[in-house]
């Protein structure tokens, strides 16, 4: 297997504990096995992405000792790569242009649809004919492109949530904006870049299905998958960014403090144990071994 390992956020704002921690898993996992670690920022939304939260994250991670093998990529520049992926699906018949408001597309996504995930996209526009569909995209109508996933279902092996399965809905490869989706360019990314093993969060876990069968799809290589469980807030809570001590800096303490308290939460250290950086966790990590519970933040 290939062990290159990576680390994406979005630079949106500065990286909370859930974040960092999966960063330095992601980052051990990579490490363990001798292999090559990446950092690319997925900066495809221009209203909310900020060169200084990129800054910032950069800080963050180089602070908790984390470092990267190669110059940052940036998703904002590689936008080339996913309009030759998108092509190369529309050429095979598996792309069509949505016209449908957000209101239309809440209120058919709330009506039952069978195996489909709550909230998916039931397919109301792929049922168009193909040639008038896309003679209204080309003189202008608003559109989104979506993938026709033909009720496609996927199965896989995580490493830590273990056997998953998942049926595919028709989502969307371009926004109405012409931003291209994040299912496609994470796909186009880890592919590009080598990635054997994509450790993240698990409220990520939900998308495995639709990049797998993009893969598919894309005659690209499927890596191992390995989802993290979650720090939650104090109350129980999915953890934001703009939770109270949930950041390096509003935490107020030193950074080694913050790595020794995200070291036990991994059962990498003892209660208040000094982890005096990230490469001495290194020989001791088994990604296999990391708790399979969320953590709270005290």
């Amino acid at each position: 297997m290939n062990r290159a390992g990576r680390f994406a956020p979005s630079p949106t704002g500065p990286l909370h504990l859930g974040s960092l921690r999966t960063a330095l898993v992601a980052w051990l996992a990579a490490r363990s096995q001798g292999g090559r670690f990446l950092l690319r920022f997925e900066d495809l939304d221009p209203r909310r992405s900020r060169s200084e939260y990129e800054a910032i994250q950069i800080s963050d991670l180089r602070a908790l000792g984390i470092d990267w093998d190669a110059a940052p990529v940036r998703q904002s520049q590689r936008s080339a790569l996913y309009a030759r992926a998108v092509e190369r699906l529309r050429a095979e018949g598996r792309v069509y242009p949505c016209f449908c408001s957000r209101a239309e597309i809440r209120e058919a996504a709330s009506a039952p649809h069978g195996e489909l995930p709550e909230g998916a996209y039931p397919g109301t526009c792929a049922t168009l004919a193909p040639a008038q569909a896309w003679r209204r995209a080309e003189v202008g109508e608003r559109h989104a492109l979506r993938l026709r996933a033909e009720g496609e279902h996927v199965v896989w092996r995580d490493r830590l949530l273990g056997e998953r399965r998942g049926s595919v809905d028709d989502f969307v490869l371009v926004r109405s904006d012409g931003v291209f989706a994040y299912q496609l360019a994470v796909v186009v990314d880890d592919a590009a870049q080598g990635i054997g093993e994509v450790v993240r969060g698990a409220d990520l876990a939900d998308s495995t299905a639709r990049q797998i069968l993009l893969q598919r799809l894309l005659a690209l290589p499927t890596p191992g998958y390995a989802h993290v469980p979650l720090v939650l807030g104090p109350l129980g809570q999915r953890l934001a960014k703009r939770d109270g001590g949930a950041t390096l800096a509003s935490r107020g303490e030193p950074p080694g403090v913050t790595l020794a308290w995200l070291a036990h939460s991994l059962g990498l250290a003892q209660d208040a144990e000094c982890v005096a950086s990230a490469s001495a966790l290194v020989a001791n990590f088994d990604l296999d071994r990391i708790p399979g519970h969320s953590v709270k933040l005290c």
